[in-house]
């Protein structure tokens, strides 16, 4: 099997066929990314390829980072000031050495499937490669809708926060396209009650909802407002990164007596930590049952792990790692199991980073199951987990412990316009595997069966559980 050919991933001719007559030409739902609705509105052509692929200002893709350092490129030809031609040479250098990462695959699927570039980049190759592919970036085809467009994209959800106004939302609502962009709200930072600029934060929540917030109780109808605001724009998704957990309830009038602490930026204890945010998520779960929406929970992650690095470069430039919160998933188990109680459990999506976590969230999820369908997802293998090893394993874990065919599928947790080609890789994962079944006798070998399995997980049922 030669390098990324038509067949590369699918060892079986079942799995070929999976792919091929199933998987490959289905629309993609984006329900989890980074892009920028405003990129996404202004739509304006990359200046070159660093731009598009590495770093535009400061922010750019912390996957790349992360190994350049790694390969003693420095920090000025990665965040930094440098040569933009220098700096996707610096790329280069990095990617010959990185075999076995999936950026190895990935970046030459990106290469291939919008440049039609089949060399190999390396440091030899990159001056041809730059220039073949500078010279195809002058054209109306790269700017970034033409290429949500030319990935076969029909939805696109973003990462918003309630904070935000939503106008290039509103923008992108009235025009007609081949794809929609959607909010998704993402109110970590009403969340983050320990936080030096909580107040502040608050001050820019009440100014967007027109709710004056000087408690908890008023805090709930500000975001009520918000829910209503992402909604008539057809939002239908929260998200909630939970680094670390640990449930601990509370009174309202022990809630009311923290909020005001943290108004006042006065310093809290970790217990009041806890109650604060399991009250805020119960809030949260309430407001998205009640308007028919799915909280993703993104757990046990290490964010700026690197703290010299943080205050010197900021967030998301590749210094974060797996958390390592041993009892994660059981206080995950106390929270539902309380939300459960008071009939306030909506959809739910939960990703831990940590994959020791897995078969304890997958069997904690079954637990909970009831109403919709798959109310309860375990979801993609996410970020350190995004390889070939990291997806097998959670597609057969989600199999074997419950229904793989209720799968809401893959998504690109990304900042660039060329991410796409990570749920081409996905499908090829999940038709291998399946085809790997069918070799063993595990499954029948029923094209039309399989093939409607296929098709759902790479689309469909993110369409219906999303209700987008």
């Amino acid at each position: 099997m030669a390098f990324l050919d038509d067949n590369f991933m699918l060892k079986t001719t079942v799995a070929q066929r999976l792919y091929h007559e199933y998987a490959a030409d289905q629309p993609i739902v984006d329900y989890h990314c980074h892009l920028s609705p405003k990129e996404i509105y202004d739509n304006q052509q990359p200046a070159n390829l660093t731009r598009l692929w590495l770093s535009e200002g400061t922010v750019g893709d912390h996957y790349k980072w992360r190994i350049m350092r790694a390969n003693g490129v420095p920090e000025r030809l990665i965040t930094g000031d440098g040569d933009d031609y220098d700096k996707f040479v610096a790329w280069a250098g990095t990617l010959e050495r990185a075999i076995g990462n999936p950026l190895f695959e990935w970046s030459h699927l990106e290469l291939r499937r919008y440049f039609g570039i089949n060399e190999v980049l390396n440091r030899q190759s990159a001056p041809q490669i730059w220039a073949r592919a500078n010279e195809l970036l002058a054209d109306p085809a790269f700017t970034p809708r033409e290429l949500i467009k030319r990935s076969n994209v029909a939805v696109v959800v973003t990462t918003d926060d309630p904070a935000d106004d939503l106008y290039y939302h509103q923008l992108l609502a009235d025009e007609e396209d081949a794809f929609r962009v959607l909010p998704g709200m993402r109110p970590d930072a009403a969340m983050a009650i320990e936080q030096p600029d909580f107040a502040l934060y608050m001050e820019k929540l009440a100014a967007v909802s027109g709710i004056a917030i000087d408690s908890f109780a008023s805090l709930v109808t500000a975001l009520d407002q918000r829910f209503e605001a992402f909604h008539a724009l057809v939002g239908r998704i929260s998200d909630y990164g939970l680094n670390t957990y640990h449930y601990a309830a509370a009174t309202p009038a022990e809630i009311e007596d923290i909020f005001a602490k943290g108004l006042a930026n006065d310093p809290l204890t970790e217990l009041e930590i806890a109650q604060y945010t399991a009250a805020f998520l119960q809030v949260a779960m309430r407001q998205n049952k009640a308007h028919g929406w799915a909280m993703q929970y993104h757990i046990n992650a290490v964010r700026a792990a690197n703290k010299p690095q943080f205050d010197e470069l900021g967030p998301n430039v590749g210094g974060d790692s797996v958390g390592t919160q041993d009892d994660m998933p059981d206080q995950i188990r106390l929270l539902f199991e309380d939300s459960q109680r008071q009939g306030i459990l909506p959809k739910s999506v939960v990703y831990s980073l940590n994959d020791k976590d897995w078969l304890e969230l997958v069997t904690l999820l079954g637990s909970f199951q009831e109403g919709p369908t798959q109310k309860m997802q375990f979801g993609a293998a996410w970020w350190f987990n995004d390889t070939h090893d990291g997806m097998v394993k959670q597609l057969k874990l989600l199999a074997s412990q419950g229904l793989l065919a209720n799968f809401v599928g893959m998504l690109t947790d990304s900042r660039s316009f060329l991410s796409y080609p990570r749920h081409e890789y996905f499908r090829r994962i999940l038709c291998d595997v399946i085809g790997d079944w069918v070799a063993n006798g595990q499954v029948p070998d029923d094209m039309v069966y399989l093939g409607q399995i296929v098709t759902e997980i790479a689309g469909q049922n993110a369409h219906d559980y999303f209700d987008i």
